[in-house]
């Protein structure tokens, strides 16, 4: 990747501060200081070797203007999230005083250690920022054990998911899609109740773009040859085929991928929708090809960069939902349609016309690796403009998959845990019962059919691998929105 491009997007790691809360009586300071001190720094340690930069403050905050100076201390140091420790007893009225300053919810923390009263310090202080209106959240356990360290970290990693979208910018290319109203937002509400604007770009600027950078750009062959020697197969057509997938109708779609990094770089957008549907699958060449290595974590030229979560259909509440995903992760999320169950194999069939990061496909940071197990296959009659379709099956592995969607304008998020499976030489079979030329997804999901059923309103499912279910949970408390959890998880 050339210095500079998409510098905006390099990933920062997550900034938490840390405050300790002390008793308020001056002659109990010097012998508290070493149990202070001891359980500080291991919770400091442990933090710091997960990758979190942490920014502790400059006393044990035992008098009310060691709590404003630390408190407007953190919000100078925009620290993502901050955590009140609790190792010893604490007077209450310190944390509502340094809590009004600080990014919110704030998330409490008490060690065991029954010898001083720091849980009683954690429990008093959590009732006065309650009756203050202070949102929080509470841990309480050795920091060395894992379900002990696992709940506090999954809150951390929540309060700064939900808080890193305020700020960012949403650039839609395109709008509604084949009717779907569910891709359509409302900006008012996205700015109020999450922060972020919504810049809206036509198509055509898409297709102006890519068809400079095909006259006189210098990055599309390189793009291509890359293709031709990494990607499994690249399923060529005649120029006169009903479906086609020809060079030129590539270098199309390489150059509508590198018009996209040039609009988010230019005007340091964040994330992004491309419409597609119809004026660009008819008239030009789809997009898919742009959009599955706008969110890899390389190019199609096999440089890395950061994934930049692009939504087909311009599907904005898909882009929100996977940003989050983004936010938790730090890798792809993915988008599909929910396309069919095998009731046969007990498995849902996830699938979407190409917009499936590669990722996918082999789950490395190593598009080698993804692209030997990814075709290039001919888009079908849906798509007249033809193109590609980026074809293969998604890796094996443990998913969360949720969707964030609006009842009577008021956002409602759905989780379900989920297994993505591999039917090995049978995996081609099973996809063309549904779509021979797009990516697919099996997953069993943690929930009964009829539930999810009944539950789902969308056609858009997103995802990512691991277990995301409490982060999840944990964002939606942030921001304000309803969160149901299908099956097992719930």
């Amino acid at each position: 990747m050339l210095a500079n491009v998409l510098a905006h997007l390099t990933p920062r790691p997550i900034r938490v501060g840390l405050l300790d809360f002390g008793d308020g009586r001056s002659f109990l300071q010097k012998p508290l200081e070493p149990v202070n001190r001891q359980f500080r720094d291991a919770l400091v340690a442990r933090l710091t070797a997960d990758q979190f930069e942490v920014v502790p403050g400059d006393a044990v905050i035992w008098q009310n203007d060691i709590a404003v100076r630390n408190g407007r201390r953190m919000a100078a140091e925009d620290v993502d999230v901050v955590i009140f420790n609790f190792s010893v007893w604490a007077w209450p009225q310190y944390a509502r005083v340094a809590g009004q300053f600080c990014p919110q919810p704030i998330v409490m923390f008490s060690t065991i250690n029954p010898q001083y009263p720091g849980l009683v310090g954690m429990l008093a202080n959590a009732g006065s920022l309650a009756q203050a209106g202070i949102p929080h959240t509470k841990t309480f356990g050795d920091i060395d054990d894992p379900q002990t360290y696992a709940r506090l970290r999954a809150e951390l990693v929540a309060v700064a998911a939900a808080r890193r979208l305020k700020g960012l910018t949403y650039c839609l290319i395109g709008g509604r899609s084949l009717g779907i109203d569910t891709t359509v937002i409302d900006p008012a509400q996205w700015m109020k109740q999450f922060g972020i604007d919504v810049d809206h770009v036509d198509q055509l600027e898409l297709v102006r773009r890519a068809e400079v950078e095909m006259a006189n750009g210098s990055r599309i062959a390189p793009a291509l040859d890359y293709l031709k020697r990494t990607v499994r197969k690249i399923h060529w057509t005649a120029p006169d085929a009903t479906f086609r997938l020809t060079e030129e109708l590539l270098r199309r779609q390489l150059g509508m991928y590198y018009a996209a990094v040039d609009l988010i770089d230019e005007f340091k957008y964040d994330f992004c929708g491309i419409k597609g549907q119809r004026e660009l699958t008819e008239h030009f060449a789809t997009a898919d090809v742009a959009e599955a290595f706008l969110n890899d974590p390389y190019g199609p030229d096999g440089a890395a960069k950061p994934p930049i979560v692009c939504a087909t259909e311009a599907d904005s509440d898909a882009a929100l939902t996977m940003q989050i995903f983004k936010h938790l992760t730090g890798e792809p999320a993915l988008f599909a349609d929910v396309r069919h169950y095998h009731a046969d194999l007990g498995v849902w069939d996830l699938c979407n016309s190409g917009e499936h990061a590669t990722f996918f496909a082999g789950r490395s940071q190593d598009p080698a690796v993804n692209l030997a197990k990814t075709e290039l296959r001919p888009q079908g009659f849906y798509f007249p403009a033809g193109g590609a379709s980026v074809y293969h099956i998604a890796a094996p592995g443990r998913v969360t998959l949720a969707r964030l969607t609006r009842h009577d304008g008021r956002y409602v998020m759905h989780v379900v845990a989920a297994e993505l499976v591999d039917f090995g030489t049978r995996n081609d079979e099973i996809a063309a019962i549904s779509q021979d030329n797009w990516p697919h997804a099996f997953a069993k999901l943690d929930c009964a059919i009829e539930t999810f059923i009944q539950e789902f309103a969308c056609n858009h499912i997103h995802g990512a691998y691991g277990d995301w279910v409490r982060e999840l949970q944990g964002v939606c408390d942030v921001l304000e929105v309803e969160c149901r959890v299908l099956g097992k998880a719930s």
